[in-house]
């Protein structure tokens, strides 16, 4: 909560998602927090630094040639803020819904929502817990209690499926910053070297 209200003080709304927002959190869990909206990374970094939040770790991320470029600032190893540098695609916003999303007022309260995890299980929060349930062969129920598509649940389950089976593959780009560059600038010159980040960036005209 400390981290997105240091964001919201620079007007920057944010989301934390994933076991978090679901409520099947433990200590070994990872906080995401996800920017929803197209922001500057100056603002976003002046936010952190000036509420003393260390950043440890800055790269450009793209998972794969068709999914939006991404940059993420790593506080620590359970903590990272991370923030479209192009256009997302309505399925990839579903993709936070999908795993379980909650903004800071909810967070606030206490709330929790359900969502789906890295083992395609249904996590649904109950007043003392939750409740597990696997989402094969219930993939268009789910997308309806979680308010997405079925094709953002359909993309999800191959892509988790297929991790299942043989493991983690890597991403397309993982491009780490240096102190003076800025995740516009890298996002330029990768534009300028890769054909597909061009294309990427010209499907969203």
């Amino acid at each position: 909560m400390e981290l997105m209200a240091a964001l919201r003080r620079f007007n920057i709304e944010s989301i934390v998602h994933g076991s978090i927002a679901r409520g099947d959190v433990s200590a070994k869990s990872d906080i995401d927090v996800f920017i929803p909206t197209s922001t500057s990374s100056f603002l976003i970094e002046t936010a952190l630094e000036k509420s003393k939040f260390p950043i440890s770790r800055r790269s450009l991320v793209q998972a794969t040639p068709s999914y939006s470029v991404k940059g993420h600032i790593e506080i620590d190893e359970h903590r990272t803020v991370s923030f479209s540098l192009t256009k997302l695609r309505d399925v990839e916003r579903g993709f936070y819904k999908f795993g379980g999303e909650l903004a800071l007022p909810m967070l606030e309260l206490n709330q929790r929502v359900p969502g789906v995890d890295k083992r395609l299980m249904l996590i649904e929060p109950t007043e003392h817990g939750h409740i597990e349930s696997t989402i094969t062969g219930l993939e268009e129920e789910v997308a309806k209690l979680l308010g997405i598509s079925i094709d953002t649940v359909m993309d999800r389950f191959r892509t988790l499926s297929r991790r299942d089976k043989i493991g983690r593959t890597g991403v397309f780009i993982n491009r780490e910053l240096t102190p003076d560059e800025s995740f516009e600038a890298v996002l330029k010159e990768l534009v300028d070297q890769i054909p597909a980040v061009r294309r990427r960036i010209r499907s969203e005209k």
